[in-house]
C-alpha cells in the first residue's frame, strides 16, 4: 500500500482512475460505421448507446461520492471496477443495438466511482497548492483519456474488430482493480465517515444543489471542456468525413489536444501557489478565446496543411488545462466537510451537461465544420459568462488553495 501522500505511483493509480470513465466514452468511436453496420442500425443508434452511457454516468455520480462518505474510499472504488469490468465483457458480446444500449447503461452505472471518488481523495490527503498540483494531474487524466482512447480504439479495430475495444476496456479496468486492491490507501479513517442516512443525504443534496456558486463553478467547468469534448464526440464523422481520413488517423485530432494538456497541467503545476486564481482562470480563458476563434476563421478558409486545421485544439487544451483543477478546488472547497458529496454533484452537473452535448449538439452541428466552430467558440463564451458572473467568489481565493 501506497501509504505516502507524495508517493508518485499513487499519483498514477489516482490519474488512472479518473480516466476509466471518460476512457470509455470515446475509445469505441472510430468504431461507430463498424458497430451500426454488424448490428443493422445507422449510426444516430449507435450514438445513442453513449447518451445513454452518459445519462446513468450522471445520475449515479450523484451516490459514488456520499457512499464513499459512508463506507469507505477504497471499497466504493473496488466494487465500482469489479463491476464495470463485467459490463465492458458484455459489451463485446452484444448481438444487438438494445443489448449494447443495455450493457453501456450498466457500464456508466459504475464508471464513475474512481473519478468521483478519486478527486475525494485528493483532499483528503492534499491542501493548499499540494492540492492543486495533484489536482491537476487527475484533471488533465480526466481531459487526456478520451483524447487518447480513440486512437487506441482506432489501431484495435485495425487489428482486429470492434468487440476487441470492449475486451481492451475490460482488461484494462481489471488491471486497475488489482492494482487498487493491493497498493492504494483508504484516506478517510472510520472515525471521520458519515452515516448513510437517505433523509440527510437528500437535504445535503438540497444544500449543494441550491449553492449558487458552487452550481456556477460546475458549469463553468462543464461549458469550458464542453467545447473539447464536441470535438471528441464527433471524431467519427469530423476525421473520417470532413477530414477525409481513416480509422487509424484519430491521432490528428487528439494528438494535439493531449498535448495541449500536457502544456496546460505542467503550467498549472507551476503557478499553483503563485498566482492569483482569478488571474490564472483569465489567463486561460484567453487562450481559450482566441484558440476558438482561430478555429472558426480555419474552418472557414479550410487550409490543406493539416497541421493548421488541429492547431488550435492544441491551444484550447491548454487554456482547459489550466482552468480545471481550480475551479474543481474552488467548488469543493465550498463544502469541506462532504468533499465526497460535492465531488458527486459536481460530476453529475458535468456529466449531464455532456449529455445535453451528445444528444442535441453533436447530431446538430457535425454535419458541418462550421457548425462544430460555431459550438466551440460559444461554449467557450459560456464558460467565460459563467466565469465572470462568479469574480466575487474568486477574489476570495487570493492563491490557488
Amino acid at each position: 500500500m501506497l501509504r505516502h501522500a507524495n508517493h508518485p505511483g499513487l499519483v498514477l493509480i489516482l490519474a488512472g482512475l479518473a480516466a476509466i470513465g471518460p476512457f470509455s466514452v470515446s475509445t469505441y468511436l472510430p468504431a461507430f460505421p463498424e458497430i451500426g453496420a454488424e448490428l443493422g442500425v445507422g449510426m444516430e443508434a449507435v450514438q445513442e448507446s453513449l447518451s445513454l452511457y452518459m445519462l446513468t454516468f450522471s445520475l449515479m455520480t450523484l451516490l459514488h461520492g456520499s457512499l464513499s462518505d459512508s463506507l469507505g474510499r477504497k471499497r466504493v472504488i473496488l466494487f465500482g471496477l469489479f463491476a464495470y469490468t463485467l459490463a465492458s465483457v458484455g459489451c463485446a458480446f452484444a448481438n444487438s443495438i438494445e443489448m449494447l444500449w443495455t450493457m453501456r447503461i450498466v457500464q456508466g452505472l459504475f464508471a464513475g466511482a474512481g473519478m468521483v471518488v478519486s478527486r475525494a481523495i485528493v483532499r483528503d490527503l492534499y491542501v493548499g497548492s499540494d492540492a492543486q498540483r495533484m489536482m491537476a494531474n487527475v484533471a488533465v487524466m480526466f481531459a487526456i483519456a478520451p483524447a487518447v482512447a480513440p486512437i487506441i480504439g482506432g489501431w484495435v479495430l485495425y487489428l482486429f474488430d470492434w468487440r476487441a475495444i470492449f475486451y481492451f476496456v475490460a482488461v484494462t479496468s481489471g488491471i486497475m482493480f488489482v492494482v487498487c486492491w493491493f497498493y492504494l490507501p483508504e484516506s478517510l479513517p472510520p472515525e471521520k465517515r458519515h452515516p448513510f442516512a437517505l433523509k440527510q443525504l437528500f437535504r445535503n443534496y438540497i444544500k449543494i444543489f441550491s449553492s449558487a456558486s458552487f452550481v456556477r463553478l460546475s458549469l463553468c467547468i462543464s461549458a469550458s471542456f464542453g467545447g473539447v469534448f464536441l470535438y471528441v464526440l464527433s471524431a467519427p464523422v469530423f476525421i473520417r468525413e470532413h477530414l477525409g481520413l481513416g480509422e487509424t488517423d484519430f491521432y490528428w485530432l487528439f494528438v494535439p489536444g493531449t498535448i495541449g494538456m500536457m502544456i496546460g497541467s505542467w503550467i498549472s503545476g507551476r503557478i499553483a501557489g503563485n498566482w492569483d486564481s482569478r488571474n490564472a482562470l483569465w489567463l486561460a480563458f484567453l487562450l481559450m478565446g482566441i484558440s476558438a476563434l482561430g478555429n472558426l476563421f480555419i474552418s472557414e478558409v479550410r487550409p490543406d496543411s493539416l497541421w493548421i486545421t488541429v492547431s488550435p485544439f492544441l491551444v484550447y487544451n491548454i487554456g482547459v488545462a489550466i482552468a480545471m483543477p481550480t475551479i474543481t478546488l474552488l467548488a469543493l472547497d465550498l463544502f469541506p466537510d462532504n468533499r465526497g458529496m460535492a465531488s458527486s454533484c459536481q460530476s453529475a452537473i458535468h456529466t449531464m451537461f455532456n449529455v445535453l452535448i451528445s444528444s442535441f449538439l453533436v447530431p446538430f452541428l457535425w454535419h458541418s465544420r462550421m457548425g462544430l466552430a460555431l459550438g466551440m467558440l460559444g461554449l467557450c463564451v459560456l464558460g467565460l459568462c459563467l466565469m465572470g458572473r462568479g469574480r466575487g467568489g474568486f477574489s476570495q481565493n487570493s492563491k490557488n488553495s
